[in-house]
């Protein structure tokens, strides 16, 4: 049996989607039965509460092979590392005491970068937090999320987006699409033992200014990209109600993928995340901006 964590998130969602249609036998752990699809209630079995609680992740992992693992990463939690390294430890800690031989989780680009970088230095001690158990575990090092420009649709819709990076700059960017088929395919197969860094760029670099171009093609209007001061960065991320050590934590990362961390793997296969930004636009941001969807104010994630 395999157990799910985040099954209502957008990675997590797509996770069970593609279990459920393997017809593996799923248990997830969710705050709230209610927010799972009516489909997916019928299909697996079902644990209400959160999953950083020693006495709700030690009784699930009960008759569990494999897991898959993703802290929320709440932007209001003390920092990156409570949201991620304090928020696996009790998981880390049931895993001897289990059955369970496999982990999946979900991490980020970064390995071997010799500055803080927030929120990535945190998944990453994370997944050394897992590995250390013993489990065979593959972390899913993610380059930025295309995804996170949904958070941006009303400004998108008025022809603009922001981010507090140079426009000009080529960087890695992977489809949660991408993430969560890779992510299903391992918990799938269990064909493989150790612990690895699964590294997810994306089919190709791409600057912000190139995605302007490419958003303003899909929709048929002008789009523009604007840089934004990484102070303005944190104080926006402040006044959307994210705690001072989360926004400090997040300013830090996009610095570090500014300076060049999500480059350091350049002869990275591409092979397992195909989808381009383009596609990306068209299947799911191009429909949302037509139904005149409103979004919350953007917050950069892993």
């Amino acid at each position: 049996m395999i157990l799910v964590t985040t099954p209502t998130g957008d990675i997590g969602a797509r996770v069970l989607r593609h279990l459920s249609d393997a017809g593996a036998s799923v248990r997830v752990i969710v705050r709230d039965a209610a927010k799972l699809p009516e489909s997916a209630r019928d299909r697996v079995e079902i644990l209400e509460g959160s999953h950083d609680a020693p006495e709700m992740i030690g009784p699930a992992l009960n008759g569990i092979d494999c897991v898959f693992w993703l802290p929320p990463g709440d932007p209001t939690a003390l920092s990156a590392h409570a949201a991620y390294v304090a928020f696996s430890r009790p998981f880390a800690e049931a895993l001897p005491d289990s059955n369970v031989t496999h982990v999946v989780g979900v991490s980020a680009l970064g390995r071997g970068w010799n500055r803080p970088a927030g929120l990535v230095s945190e998944s990453l001690a994370m997944d050394d937090l897992i590995a250390d158990t013993g489990v065979a575990y593959r972390a899913l090092t993610c380059a930025s999320l295309m995804d996170n420009l949904m958070r941006q649709v009303e400004p998108i819709s008025e022809g603009a987006f922001y981010a507090p990076t140079p426009g000009n700059l080529p960087l890695p960017q992977v489809a949660k699409a991408d993430v969560a088929a890779v992510a299903a395919r391992l918990l799938l197969s269990l064909d493989w033992r150790g612990g690895e860094d699964v590294p997810l760029h994306g089919p190709s670099d791409l600057s912000f200014d190139e995605m302007a171009n490419i958003l303003s093609d899909v929709l048929g209007r002008p789009v523009a990209f604007h840089e934004m001061s990484m102070q303005r960065f944190g104080e926006m991320l402040r006044s959307a109600g994210t705690s001072e050590g989360m926004a400090r934590d997040y300013v830090a990362m996009m610095t570090a993928k500014n300076e060049g961390m999500d480059n350091m793997l350049p002869n990275a296969t591409r092979n397992d995340t195909p989808t381009t930004f383009r596609a990306w636009a068209e299947a799911e941001l191009r429909p949302v901006i037509h139904a005149d969807h409103s979004s919350t104010p953007s917050q950069a994630t892993l």
